[in-house]
């Protein structure tokens, strides 16, 4: 692996080319092309290697900062009791047991890698809150729930994994009940000029290293990193929440855009 700082202009995933994955066959893994078919094969196997450490990892990546973030991110949702959540790509659990702290009714954690649903059902037992929610394994892509089923459907952190993004948000908007939002925290693009050397030092040069330290595994770390810069900007993946039938979206950039929070309503 290289100590170089990423590349100024990484290769542009379909979605930042203005084509999807199922029209080109191919699909982005981090500043990697591969076959459609293979990435989520791939994402699972990064799953699987960081989930006994991604809670402390999560920490020493953000330097904390993302518990604040996703206590925006859970007040942001308006946590109700009789509202439900669908938590996609939610694996340890963090927004979920956000969401139940805050009032929230009944939450289902889903994910696609049952190895980080394992921890999250770990977290849930040692907190008493098996009996607020129910665990899915699905992908997001083809979510094995009927039409308008929940309130609120969030992600934090999962859509930049996903093979499909265009059929994610879809299927957010059709499990939604009418007058249902959904809400996606995820890194973006930093807005502030400044930062961006330093962002690219820590995420590049830094992160690797302490994944190989604390986690035993610089390479998942190092796709993750890429997989951030892959990812669709602010007004990009706005107006790819608005294709899939969202209404009134609305993006609040966090720590100078080095994450964001997209929201949209199916009217």
């Amino acid at each position: 692996m290289s100590d170089n700082p990423a590349p100024a202009s990484p290769p542009m995933s379909p979605e930042m080319a203005g084509s999807s994955p199922a029209m080109t066959g191919m699909a982005d893994f981090g500043f990697r092309r591969v076959p459609r078919a293979e990435k989520a094969g791939m994402v699972r196997a990064v799953f699987e290697s960081v989930a006994p450490k991604y809670d402390l990892m999560n920490d020493i990546m953000s330097l904390g900062v993302h518990r604040i973030w996703k206590r925006i991110f859970v007040g942001d949702l308006d946590p109700r009791p009789h509202r439900e959540l669908l938590d996609l790509a939610g694996g340890t659990g963090d927004i979920t047991f956000g969401w139940l702290g805050q009032g929230g009714g009944k939450s289902v954690l889903s994910d696609i890698n049952a190895a980080m649903l394992e921890v999250g059902r770990d977290r849930a037992l040692n907190k008493g809150l098996v009996g607020d929610v129910s665990f899915l394994v699905a992908d997001a892509e083809k979510l094995p729930l009927p039409d308008r089923c929940v309130d609120r459907v969030s992600m934090a952190f999962g859509l930049r994994n996903c093979t499909d993004k265009d059929a994610v948000l879809a299927e957010a908007r059709r499990v939604l009940k009418p007058g249902g939002r959904f809400l996606c925290l995820e890194f973006s693009k930093v807005q502030v000029a400044a930062l961006r050397p330093l962002y690219d030092a820590w995420s590049f040069q830094a992160l690797p290293r302490i994944g190989q330290m604390v986690a035993g595994d610089a390479d998942s770390y190092q796709y993750l990193a890429e997989s951030i810069r892959t990812f669709p900007d602010q007004d990009r993946l706005a107006g790819m929440m608005r294709s899939a039938g969202l209404s009134r979206v609305s993006v609040r950039n966090l720590s100078g855009g080095i994450a964001a929070i997209h929201a949209g309503w199916r009217l």
